[in-house]
């Protein structure tokens, strides 16, 4: 009787450590389950691309370069997230550093895909394309023969670039044309000067930055210490000009907003997926500008870091902001070089402004609304008119020779003798700049005027 109750109780304990195995191996089991569904989608994905490729290298009427097949596939995985990313081969990928330092061969056209169509952000100043007339907002539907709804960023600028001297076709459509117009332009080594400057009427400076490059901020510091100096020390207020200013390099624009904004300050924080995509940036002590009062003017070409600024300065009171509504590029690309020397763009956050405005499909909208309009010129200037566009053309306008330094020696009162990176120029025919220096003006005689009170 003990011997049967005891032999009962063993097997009771067993089946119960049984029946719990068979609870924990049933659970375990469905969590892998669960967790190997969840990868499968892309386990099959990977699989049917390997039976693709297969097949082509196996029957495909010629034979294919392997290499060419896996970078096809590359670009047309990026092309599929947005108009930003994308893969750049060797040569394309040793261009794009080359471009940072402001020179290249091409036509001088920053461009982005908008709504499946190949469109200009903008000419830059003094190239092939900004003489020939391509504007901020054309869509170019051909490079030569081929059609741009064919082709990536990529594929479009290897296009356009090319040896100087040599030719290239693009037909455009904008609007106002009945139908696509052919403008042919002949490359050009593109030598892209970032920043330029000019003292205005009653010690009102000027700066023009038309990308932000390496040396951006370094430019900048030594043409706000010209201006001082050619104002006897100081400045009565500042017009900074980013029209069609397409962007360029983050670290730049947060270094030339930093000059004008307070210690501790935010100037720009991103937001992505990954850890090191949630970035803050503010304003570090020391090299700022006197509070003097700035005009910012935007429009439809300002873009991505030129966007940084402007929302920056705009959050913090520190600037007016003037013109039309900026491009709205507010998305961050971080460049992965890759193991044969290529590289990867990709979209890897958002630009934030100080008071959290995403920047990204919408943009900056100005305090001021100012269209571009053609001013007369003077009967008795014999120069060509810097600018040639109508009010919805949202057109750059410098052209012109460069200065000399202000501290160099002066040889002949005749000659021009300032310092490198000065239009030479008369802003007056700028209808917005000469908006912006009025409303300084105007803001100077108000101070005064609050003061006598």
């Amino acid at each position: 009787m003990f011997n049967m109750d005891r032999n009962r109780k063993r097997f009771l304990a067993g089946l119960a450590v049984i029946s719990v195995a068979l609870v924990i191996l049933i659970g375990v089991s469905s969590q892998r389950r669960c967790q190997a569904e969840g990868k499968g989608s892309d386990y099959e994905s990977i699989e049917l691309f390997t039976d693709v490729m297969g097949i082509i290298k196996k029957s495909y009427v010629e034979e294919v370069d392997t290499k060419k097949l896996i970078y096809g596939a590359i670009n047309g995985m990026l092309s599929s997230l947005d108009p930003h990313s994308s893969f750049m081969p060797p040569e394309t990928y040793k261009e794009m550093k080359i471009d940072t330092k402001g020179s290249f061969g091409g036509l001088g056209i920053e461009i982005s895909i908008k709504d499946g169509i190949l469109t200009v952000i903008s000419p830059i100043e003094d190239t092939p394309a900004f003489r020939a007339g391509i504007k901020s907002g054309d869509q170019i539907l051909k490079i030569d023969d081929k059609f741009t709804k064919d082709l990536n960023i990529n594929e479009s600028v290897k296009r356009m670039r090319g040896q100087k001297g040599t030719k290239v076709i693009l037909t455009i459509m904008r609007e106002g044309f009945d139908k696509p117009k052919e403008f042919p332009l002949m490359r050009d080594i593109i030598q892209v000067k970032s920043v330029r400057y000019r003292l205005l009427d009653d010690g009102y400076g000027y700066i023009r930055i038309a990308q932000f490059q390496e040396k951006t901020d370094e430019d900048l510091i030594k043409y706000l210490k010209a201006l001082r100096e050619e104002n006897k020390g100081e400045l009565r207020g500042l017009v900074l000009d980013m029209r069609n200013d397409p962007g360029g390099l983050l670290d730049q624009a947060v270094k030339v907003a930093d000059h004008f904004i307070e210690e501790g300050k935010m100037i720009v924080y991103t937001e992505g997926r990954e850890k090191d995509s949630k970035m803050q940036f503010t304003a570090r002590k020391g090299g700022k500008e006197a509070g003097y009062p700035i005009v910012v003017l935007i429009n439809g070409g300002s873009a991505s870091a030129s966007e940084i600024v402007a929302g920056a300065l705009q959050d913090h009171k520190r600037a007016i902001i003037m013109g039309t509504q900026s491009f709205g590029k507010g998305s961050v690309q971080t460049i992965i070089p890759l193991s044969d020397e290529s590289g990867l763009r990709l979209t890897t956050a958002r630009y934030y402004t100080p008071k959290g405005r995403s920047i990204q499909a919408k943009g900056i909208t100005p305090d001021i609304v100012v269209e571009q309009l053609e001013l007369p010129r003077d009967k008795g200037d014999k120069k060509d008119s810097l600018m040639h566009v109508r009010e919805k053309d949202l057109e750059n306008h410098f052209e012109g020779e460069e200065k000399a330094a202000p501290n160099e020696p002066k040889k002949d009162e005749k000659k021009d003798k300032p310092l490198s990176g000065k239009p030479e120029d008369n802003l007056k025919n700028d209808y917005q700049v000469t908006r912006a220096l009025d409303l300084l003006k105007g803001w100077e005689i108000m101070k005064k005027m609050g003061g006598e009170r």
